[in-house]
């Protein structure tokens, strides 16, 4: 007797396509005899979609992958479940850029053969781990990042002043708006839009991005993955600040704490379809101009001859 197999579904809950898209998903599993796991906060609307069970820690562990109906934010929500269970992860785009995506809307008729066959391949992305200690070195908090850890300003007419060290040097110290620490996959997010360079995913590296710093030296910089990051807040008229992971999960931070980040010990696995290279994505996700007045004059001067 075959075992049963399972897929978690999950998806932008307020988006009317994104319950479409899940349900017509789900109905495909069904009748390929599969079951499909949901949050019980979406078991009404899906619910009668095939065989659905409620997603519940005594089950979640059967499943073989979980499919995601959103955007980037839905899908590092699914990830927060899936990290830590090993379950790979697939996005399909109802949203915007959609980096994390595999798939966009047009295509997710295709997607039901794929998951049935087990057509598909991992990739597995570098995390982050932190950890926010008192003065005393005491551990007040800890999180993980699949983009970015963000060191930001409470007040916003006031500066925060940090100490950023590597490996426990001291690099450099900034009067700044905030400090991030990203992964290769966060380098097309929240880095991107702060000036840091763009990191091919099978980098394994952090990135370091000052926000708007008064210094000298305030360069994004790329720093090897056995290296900790900690950034200490120094005392300053107004030093209240506030981390976040992923823009998610957020703890606030006086004068004297310090965050420290380093490879973390989850890899988010994201499953593939296509073999699409990145420099593909990159193109296709910025609409970028790939045909300019050189590829112009190029195809003229081929007509000519």
């Amino acid at each position: 007797m075959p075992t049963r197999r399972y897929v978690t579904v999950t998806l932008h809950g307020g988006r009317p396509e994104a319950v479409s898209a899940a349900a017509g998903f789900i109905d495909g599993m069904t009748t390929h005899g599969i079951t499909s796991l949901v949050k019980g906060e979406h078991l009404e609307a899906l619910g009668a979609a095939g065989d659905v069970e409620e997603l519940l820690p005594d089950n979640e562990q059967r499943s073989e992958l979980a499919v995601v109906f959103g955007g980037d934010g839905s899908i590092l929500r699914a990830a927060e479940w899936a990290l830590p269970l090993d379950i790979p992860v697939l996005g399909v785009n109802l949203g915007h850029v959609g980096f994390l995506a595999e798939l966009e809307s047009h295509q997710a008729g295709s997607l039901i053969s794929h998951v049935v066959e087990r057509n598909y391949t991992v990739e597995e992305r570098m995390t982050i781990d932190t950890v926010v200690t008192d003065a005393a070195g005491a551990q007040m908090w800890q999180s993980f990042a699949i983009n970015e850890v963000s060191l930001e300003k409470l007040a916003r007419e006031r500066m925060i002043e940090v100490l950023v060290r590597v490996d426990g040097r001291a690099l450099s110290r900034w009067g700044t708006d905030g400090v991030l620490m990203s992964t290769p996959t966060g380098s097309t997010a929240y880095a991107f839009s702060a000036n840091g360079p763009v990191l091919w995913p099978d980098i394994d590296a952090l990135l370091l991005v000052p926000l708007s710093a008064h210094a000298l030296f305030s360069r994004p910089l790329v720093i090897g993955p056995h290296s900790t990051i900690s950034i200490e807040v120094l005392p300053s008229d107004e030093s209240k600040a506030v981390v976040w992971c992923d823009g998610r999960r957020s703890t606030d931070i006086a004068e004297g704490m310090v965050v420290t980040a380093r490879v973390g010990t989850h890899r988010l696995r994201l499953a593939r379809i296509s073999e699409r290279p990145f420099v593909d994505r990159l193109v296709r996700k910025f609409a970028l101009p790939v045909e300019g007045w050189r590829g112009v004059a190029e195809r003229g001067r081929q007509h000519a001859d």
